[in-house]
Formats: structure tokens, sequence, C-alpha cells
């Protein structure tokens, strides 16, 4: 029997040792697929961070051209007073030269 004792021992410390490497691997295979998740859920928040970091300077830039285009929507007006004001005085005083060329005297030009 003391033959047999030795062989259920070891049977059983290679039982043993198998189910230790088992659950080795398992926490292994655990561990890495717990990494993978977490590198995907960084991977997934950086990807947000920067779109979010994306539409902020989108947003920036339209409103710094929405700017842009109210200052020269604005110079446009005021170049367009100046020239209709500096258009009517040229065209009163055409207007005046026109009617002093076509009166001579009593008589009206022909």
């Amino acid at each position: 029997m003391g033959v047999n004792h030795c062989a259920v021992k070891a049977a059983s410390y290679n039982a043993k040792v198998a189910t230790a490497a088992m659950i080795e691997v398992i926490a292994a295979v655990a561990g890495a697929s717990i990494s993978v998740a977490a590198l995907g859920a960084a991977g997934f928040t950086r990807r947000n961070d920067e779109a979010r970091d994306a539409v902020i300077r989108l947003t920036s830039a339209v409103e710094h051209i929405a700017t842009q285009l109210e200052v020269l929507h604005n110079d446009i007006r005021e170049e367009r007073r100046e020239t209709f004001g500096r258009l009517n005085g040229v065209e009163q005083r055409v207007s005046k030269l026109e009617a002093k060329d076509n009166w001579v005297g009593d008589e009206r030009r022909r």
C-alpha cells in the first residue's frame, strides 16, 4: 500500500499543481481582459476629449469669422453711405450746370 499511497499523493499533488496553473491562466486572462477594457475606455475617453476640443476650436473659429464679417459689413455700409453722399453732391452740381447751360438770357437753348 505504500507505493499506491505515494502514487495517490503524487496524483493529488499533480492535480493541485494543474489546478493552480489553471487558476493562474484564468487570472492572467481576466487581468488581460480588464487591461484591454481599461485601454479601450481610455481610448474612448481620449477620442471623446479630442472631439470636444475640435468642436471648441471650430466654434471659436466660426465666432471669429462671424465677427470679422460683421466688421466688414459695417465698413461696406459706411463706404456706401460716403459714396452715395458724394454722388448726390455731384448730381446736384451737374443739375445746376445743366440748368445754367440750357438757359442763356431770356431764351432757352435748343
